[in-house]
């Protein structure tokens, strides 16, 4: 991916979430992008204030860790099940509970895969009740149960309640596709950015597309946090 693209992608995907989670540091651009976003759900009749809140729960990490990764990925996809299951439990302990590292997930729901995107609303829809990460994992470790499955609600909700979100409020969100607008976003953003495999990752201003080993991940992070570091001591 040309450096011009990489750097219109990362900025695309700094929305007020990614920009300032809680911190209060949204640049003037990123404030007007997420005001325009808020503006057109709005207009559609979506919920602004669950949608935020969606937003939200798709981060993981402490909001002071000095490097950020975007991870694009789609839930149906085997090589992101792949990076899940051999690759983020350790990048997990090692970065994110560190406080080293905070994590985005992005959704690019394939055309090849027709329960990619159901899967996408359902876990945005378990992040409605902090449930996002824990929906995430267990979709992955079932991959292979619901994929090819002419109808997944049923497993989906299965899910919903084994993380222990409420079912109620769960199907509510998802048969009214309250977080539609969220999973579309991440689509249009990454596409237009020029993604157009999963996974795909960005660690700072390195991107990493594929389901690469824990080495790889460590010689980005690592490259980033020395970077931080030396930016740092020179102020």
């Amino acid at each position: 991916m040309p450096c011009r693209a990489r750097a219109a992608l990362v900025a695309a995907l700094a929305v007020a979430t990614l920009a300032c989670a809680k911190t209060g540091a949204a640049t003037t651009a990123d404030s007007a992008g997420a005001r325009a976003a808020a503006a057109d759900t709005g207009r559609a009749g979506y919920d602004t204030v669950l949608l935020r809140r969606v937003d939200l729960a798709r981060l993981t990490g402490d909001t002071t860790a000095p490097v950020w990764m975007i991870e694009v990925s789609d839930f149906q996809c085997p090589y992101c099940k792949r990076w899940h299951d051999e690759t983020w439990p350790a990048l997990e302990r090692k970065y994110v509970r560190t406080g080293k590292l905070r994590v985005a997930f992005l959704n690019l729901p394939l055309p090849g895969h027709r329960n990619a995107w159901p899967a996408a609303e359902a876990a945005m829809c378990a992040g409605a009740q902090g449930k996002f990460w824990p929906y995430h994992d267990s979709l992955f470790v079932a991959q292979g149960r619901w994929s090819e499955l002419a109808r997944p609600d049923s497993l989906f909700a299965r899910v919903a309640a084994a993380v222990g979100a409420d079912t109620a409020s769960w199907r509510r969100c998802t048969e009214s596709h309250a977080t539609r607008p969220l999973v579309q976003g991440d689509k249009d953003r990454v596409t237009a950015a020029g993604v157009a495999s999963t996974p795909t990752f960005f660690v700072g201003d390195t991107v990493i597309e594929g389901a690469y080993p824990l080495a790889d991940f460590e010689r980005a992070i690592d490259a980033q946090l020395a970077k931080k570091a030396r930016a740092t001591t020179r102020k």
